[in-house]
Formats: structure tokens, C-alpha cells, sequence
């Protein structure tokens, strides 16, 4: 298809260039051949190709010098060529692509499937960390690959978005596909994805802009609603469970290891994971964790801990490294990480992100559902608060709204300088509740209930959450650490907390034994 390339924009190129065209139809008997030096054009000859299009371009803007003199430098020029070269490879995979530049060769893709195109126009490590999105309704179809949030970019210069087949630049598909990021990615980071949208050509203007790189849709809302929530789904996925095997792993698949003799995966952020938890299975791997019976509830059996043991036995897959494979926790390094011994190696958590983004999501899961539990407090807390703090309470109840009611709380006047705390979530019981509710406070002094509840929801919850979760320098026992890392398994988007941290690392046997120069 040539995505409305007219014959008056070849002409135009014609007139400021020497062009060559050489054509011939599938039951021609032979090609056509005509050239131009501006606007001097010749006469059509025969000529010699097998069926198809060849169009030479050379020496643009060699009869307008005034034109000429605003290009840029040859290798910037060249940038913008190689630009556009690559957005028409990704689109058209069945294609192969040529590009020369100066009688060197720059780059050669044969004809292949999306998948492999992808990888050798952007290379493996984006490939590596992608994610399938593939989704159809109402007769749209939405598809093509999304990296991991762990893989984002300090610029825009890995987004590619295809409208039935076109390359665009479309300020409604890009803030639905940031609005699906925007849970799991740092705010100054990008997204990086090869995302392509069908839909019936009626449906969508294509003429908005002369470079047709911007479009129009007949239901813009409706188009953002299924762009949004077709890439939301894939990234709230459990973590792991969006991408168990991709392409570069498949040949590995850590839960198919049958020996120690085949490779270990690289670092990965992600792993498949499964919510279930078989219950006894932490005594399967280090005894009995039952605290009455040791002096210390997270002691290990070192006698069990020191008998020889077979490295092959170790990395031979199992149900229990299915049914947990995060694995289980080993102890805590400064009260901040989590160690944890799971079938590939070693399991690296960040407690704080962690924790912070299963409390985030349990908060917005509570709130979709209208139920925030609340917590009446024994004893209120009362606290000397501002004018303004006293202000935004007073307002909340002389005007009849429920917002603090629904986010969890009953917060009482008891005089012009002093409030009181009644009740709190009661998934946020533990926090400092003066704290919390001198966050909440500001939050509904600043925006108003109204956004609050709306368009800055989710950056309340996520205020919420960091009070909630566990802090750093906190001593957690054996068994505390195994539950987080089964809520983790259980937890959307829990790759990364709200803030766009990573919250786990994995380090394989592999890498493990590099650093130890083992088998040298």
C-alpha cells in the first residue's frame, strides 16, 4: 500500500532533483525506464528488471540553491533518512530492507516475522525485555510488543506507533499508552514499545497533517479507553506472569532446568510467578519454623544446612519451585533487602518498595470497590493541626462530603487548633497516624475533594501506601519475609513500585559463579 503517497509528491521530488524511475508491471513484457534532471524529463525507454518499482533520488535541490542552503550537516541528514528507514522497516517485516549510504552498506533486514524484525532493527536487549500485547474488540486490534518498565529510556527515542500500517505521532494514542505506564514508571523516564492499532479505515482521518503523522478518530474516547486498558491488563499482570518465556528465553526456560550443565538466564527483573503457596513448603527446604520450638524464630538448621549436597540436585526443577518462585528467604542484609534462594539463584527485594507497592494496590482495589475498611482507633489521637488543616476538616463536614469517610478515616474538630484521629484504613492500622492524616490533609486542601478521588487518586494512595509500608532498619523474622514475597507473587505490577523503582533483582547460579571465577 503506499499510505496515500500521490503521484504530485514524486513529481515535486522530480523537479528539485535528478530522478530515475524504472518500472515494470507482472505482465509486462518488459520495463519501463524514465529520468528527469529537474524539470527536464525524457522520453519513456525499455529497460531491464524483474517486476516491481526502483525510484533514484540524487542531487535534491541541486537546481534550487536557496533551498539547498538550509539542509543540515550530511550526517544529520543522513539521521533523518535512517529515521524514516526504520520506522517502514518495523511496519513492514514481510519487506526486506536495504539501506546504503555513500556505497557502504549500513544495514540489511531479509524478509521475517515481527517478532525477529523488531529484535534486529532494535536490538536484543529490547527484545529481550518486552512483553506481547495482543488485543481485539469491537473491531480494533491492538498489537505488537511493550518493554518492561525496568527497561525505560531517558528519551522518547524507542516509541513506535503504527495506525493500519502508518507511522504516527498521535497526542491521543501516546497518553493512553502513558496513562497504562504511569503505576509502574518514574515520572522523567519514557516507555519504550512497538505498538501497532487496526481499526476500519472509515473510522479514523488521515489528513490532519500534510506528513500524515497525526490523526483523527471518529470516537477518540472509545479508541483511548481500548489503547489504555489493552496495555494496562499486560502490564498489571501478576509479576512474570505476562512473559513466563520470551523469544531469548525460551531456549533456557529457568523451570525446565534439567541439569547444572545448562545455562543459567542473565538478570532478569521478572520471572514467572505464581500467587499459590503449598503450605509446609518452607519446612521442606529448611525445617521446622515453628518459633516455639527454637531459641530464635528465624534460625536454620545449619546441621541440615552443612551435609553435602549435589549442585545438579539444587537446580533440578520441581513443583515447589513452580508453586514459589520467588523462592524463600534466606535473612536481610541492613534492614533493607531481603535475600531469598529460589531455583535460578539468588532473589534481591528492596522490602520498603516492595511492601510499598502491595499496600498500594490492596488501597486501590479497596477503593474501586468502594470499601476502604476503617479502624476505629481505642484511644483517638488527637494533634495540635493548622488553620488551613482544621479549615479543610470543617469543610469536608459542613458540606455532607464522604471523601474522608471513603478513603478510611473519621478525623473529628475538638477545637479551632486541635483534631482528632477516630479512625484509620485498616490496611494503614500500623502507620503514624498523625502523618498520615496531616498527608491526606494537604492533598485535600491542595486539589479539592473532588480530584482527589479522581485524577490525583492515585497519587494519594500512593502516599498512603509509602506510610504503610515496612521501613528500613526494620528487623523482619523468617516467616515475615516469606510473606512478602508470596504477596509479592500474588501482587499486580509488583516488579516496580509506585514510584517506578525496581523492587526485586534476580541473580543467576551463573553470574554467582562468575564473580567467584568458579570452574576457571
Amino acid at each position: 500500500a503506499s499510505l496515500g503517497f500521490r503521484g504530485e509528491a514524486l513529481a515535486s521530488i522530480a523537479s528539485v532533483s535528478r530522478t530515475q524511475i524504472v518500472s515494470r508491471a507482472q505482465s509486462a513484457k518488459h520495463a519501463w525506464l524514465i529520468h528527469s534532471n529537474g524539470s527536464e524529463v525524457s522520453v519513456l525507454e525499455p529497460s531491464a528488471l524483474d517486476a516491481g518499482t526502483v525510484i533514484e533520488v540524487n542531487d535534491l535541490y541541486f537546481n534550487t540553491p536557496a533551498r539547498r542552503k538550509f539542509l543540515k550537516r550530511e550526517a544529520t541528514e543522513f539521521g533523518h533518512c535512517e529515521e524514516a528507514y526504520t520506522r517502514v522497516a518495523i511496519s513492514r517485516p514481510s519487506v526486506a530492507f536495504t539501506l546504503e549510504h555513500n556505497g557502504r552498506i549500513i544495514s540489511r533486514y531479509a524478509a521475517s516475522e515481527p517478532s525477529k524484525r523488531f529484535k534486529e532493527v532494535l536490538g536484543a536487549e529490547f527484545a529481550a525485555e518486552t512483553i506481547v500485547v495482543d488485543d481485539e474488540a469491537a473491531g480494533l486490534r491492538f498489537w505488537g510488543v511493550a518493554a518492561k518498565p525496568t527497561f525505560n529510556r531517558s528519551r522518547r527515542d524507542t516509541q513506535y506507533v503504527y495506525i493500519n500500517g502508518r507511522f504516527v505521532r498521535d497526542k491521543l494514542v501516546s497518553h493512553a499508552i502513558r496513562q497504562a505506564y504511569q503505576d509502574v514508571l518514574h515520572h522523567d523516564r519514557h516507555p519504550a514499545y512497538v505498538l501497532f492499532l487496526e481499526l476500519d479505515p472509515n473510522l479514523v482521518d488521515v489528513n490532519v497533517h500534510p506528513a500524515k503523522t497525526e490523526v483523527r478518530f471518529r470516537d477518540g474516547q472509545a479508541i483511548h479507553r481500548f489503547i489504555f486498558h489493552a496495555l494496562n491488563k499486560v502490564l498489571a499482570t501478576p509479576t512474570g506472569d505476562s512473559n513466563a518465556v520470551t523469544a531469548g528465553q525460551a531456549q533456557h526456560n529457568p523451570f525446565v532446568l534439567a541439569s547444572a550443565s545448562q545455562p543459567h538466564p542473565k538478570y532478569q527483573s521478572k520471572i514467572n510467578l505464581s500467587a499459590n503457596q503449598i503450605p509446609g513448603s518452607y519446612q521442606k527446604l529448611y525445617g521446622d519454623t515453628n518459633p516455639a520450638a527454637n531459641t530464635f524464630s528465624g534460625q536454620l538448621n545449619f546441621a541440615q544446612a552443612d551435609a553435602p549436597v549435589d549442585s545438579a540436585q539444587i537446580l533440578t526443577a520441581n513443583p515447589l519451585d513452580q508453586e514459589c518462585p520467588l523462592g524463600f528467604a534466606l535473612g536481610q542484609v541492613h534492614g533493607i533487602y531481603v535475600l531469598a534462594q529460589n531455583v535460578q539463584g539468588l532473589v534481591i527485594v528492596d522490602m520498603h518498595a516492595a511492601h510499598e507497592r502491595i499496600m498500594y494496590e490492596q488501597l486501590k482495589n479497596a477503593l474501586d470497590d468502594k470499601v476502604v475498611p476503617m479502624q476505629p482507633l481505642l484511644i483517638p489521637v488527637s494533634f495540635n493541626a493548622d488553620r488551613v488543616e482544621v479549615a479543610t476538616v470543617n469543610e469536608e463536614l459542613s458540606s455532607g462530603s464522604q471523601t474522608l469517610n471513603q478513603l478510611g478515616f473519621d478525623i473529628a474538630v475538638l477545637s479551632p487548633t486541635t483534631l482528632a484521629v477516630r479512625a484509620v484504613p485498616t490496611l494503614l492500622q500500623k502507620a503514624d497516624a498523625v502523618a498520615l492524616v496531616r498527608d491526606v490533609l494537604r492533598e485535600l486542601s491542595e486539589y479539592g475533594a473532588s480530584r482527589v478521588l479522581t485524577d490525583q487518586r492515585n497519587t494519594l494512595l500512593g502516599t498512603m501506601a509509602c506510610h504503610a509500608a515496612v521501613r528500613a532498619n526494620r528487623s523482619l523474622t523468617i516467616l515475615e519475609m516469606n510473606a512478602l514475597l508470596r504477596d509479592m507473587e500474588a501482587t499486580e505490577r509488583s516488579g516496580q513500585c509506585n514510584h517506578g523503582r525496581p523492587t526485586w533483582f534476580q541473580v543467576s547460579m551463573n553470574d554467582l559463579d562468575k564473580m567467584f571465577m568458579r570452574g576457571k
